[in-house]
């Protein structure tokens, strides 16, 4: 399969850690060429992710930064400007998730770079919108979660705060600016114009939590209270079993009737509390602790077979370490295996997108630091002899 609808788009990747590498991956997943320019110190992710055989390349950094070429560059170092400004020539697309000020003491920043080329492309990752009092502040992912209240529906459903125990915050707003800059390429080759694109992580996910919790305060005047009672039950939990827990949800009418059918509870069927789905909803509390109920005279397994032939949503609750394993990634070949050129023998994940008859082709490896720095300046017109005086200089990182 060889579906790349971004091929020739040239993307130059000013990003580190998870949310601007996941949104240059997502580029990069169809077709897009990409730069990765990273300093010296390399990618924060090369060792907060993790262990590694070197210790340079995580799990996160790897699966993250592939299809990327990199170039290791001290951005502070006399003859780094001219190299970035050759970069940025050559890109359609400048992605960056530095803080603002850092960029404009560089003069990355997108007024700088759309001024002399107002037909780039240039979307910028932030923490918060540059137009509030929050801009500039520095962030992380779990920051933003508590920002944006994740924590505060644990509390109010569990009665404690906790994180979410994955970068969510991170890797939806990548997707979300990956998603921006392709409609901005759209319209970069339809009508030749470029655009200034900023995500920012806290308006971001504050949006995509309120739209599911802003819930009865969405009118006015209000008709309820904030949040979507179904979620913020504490019987919104994983169903006990015998001998493990399952995820089973049920919403429409007919799924309900055959829930409490095959949960030997049939005569709760014709409850008028529970037998529509705006009953339901008044009688929230009611129907999610039924629903919740432990189903211990049975195993996961046998609970499973009877669900499957009622044709209700309900899979077992993986551990991480049995997903890797599951019998319908293993069948779809989720997750296959190279050698790396550093790290050995490695995951991969291959895209989870079908286009046609195949799925979208598995990129390159992540690329060690500087491992492309010599043929990027080649092909960006410096001589061998201008390369070795900026590696001596500093400004510039080969292997």
């Amino acid at each position: 399969m060889n579906y790349e609808p971004l091929s020739g788009i040239r993307v130059l990747d000013l990003t580190a850690v998870v949310v601007g590498p996941a949104a240059t991956w997502r580029l990069g997943q169809y077709g897009a060429e990409i730069i990765k320019v990273e300093n010296p110190e390399g990618d924060l992710m090369r060792g907060l992710g993790g262990l590694s055989p070197t210790g340079q390349h995580a799990g996160a950094y790897l699966h993250l930064n592939r299809g990327k070429r990199n170039i290791c560059l001290d951005l502070k170092a006399e003859g780094s400007a001219e190299v970035m400004q050759r970069l940025i020539a050559w890109a359609d697309v400048i992605v960056a998730n530095m803080r603002p000020k850092a960029l404009v003491r560089l003069g990355l920043d997108p007024a700088t770079v759309r001024a002399q080329h107002p037909e780039k492309v240039y979307c910028l990752l932030t923490g918060y919108g540059s137009d509030g009092p929050y801009g500039g502040f520095p962030t992380y992912d779990s920051v933003v979660q508590g920002a944006v209240g994740l924590p505060g529906l644990t509390m109010a459903r569990d009665g404690a705060p906790k994180y979410v125990p994955l970068l969510i915050c991170d890797h939806v707003v990548g997707e979300i600016a990956a998603g921006a800059i392709l409609a901005a390429v759209v319209n970069q080759q339809r009508k030749g114009q470029g655009v200034t694109l900023e995500v920012p992580m806290f308006e971001t996910m504050a949006a995509m939590v309120l739209q599911e919790h802003l819930a009865a305060q969405s009118f006015d005047p209000p008709v309820g209270p904030y949040g979507d009672q179904r979620l913020l039950s504490p019987h919104n939990q994983p169903i006990k079993t015998k001998d493990g827990f399952l995820a089973v949800t049920i919403n429409t009418d007919a799924q309900v009737r055959a829930f409490l059918i095959a949960t030997d509870r049939g005569e709760l069927a014709s409850d008028p509390r529970f037998s529509s789905v705006s009953a339901r909803a008044v009688h929230v509390a009611e129907w999610f602790e039924i629903r919740g109920a432990p189903l211990l005279q049975r195993t996961s397994t046998e609970w499973l077979a009877v669900f499957r032939a009622a044709d209700l949503a309900a899979m077992p609750i993986h551990s991480i370490e049995s997903l890797s394993e599951d019998p319908h990634l293993t069948a779809v070949n989720l997750i296959s295996h190279e050698e790396h050129p550093t790290e050995g023998r490695t995951a991969v994940l291959r895209s989870s997108i079908r286009a046609d008859d195949g799925y979208l082709p598995t990129r390159s490896p992540s690329a060690p630091r500087g491992w492309d720095t010599r043929a990027i300046l080649e092909e960006l017109g410096f001589t061998a002899h201008e390369t070795a005086v900026l590696v001596d200089q500093g400004a510039a990182v080969a292997r």
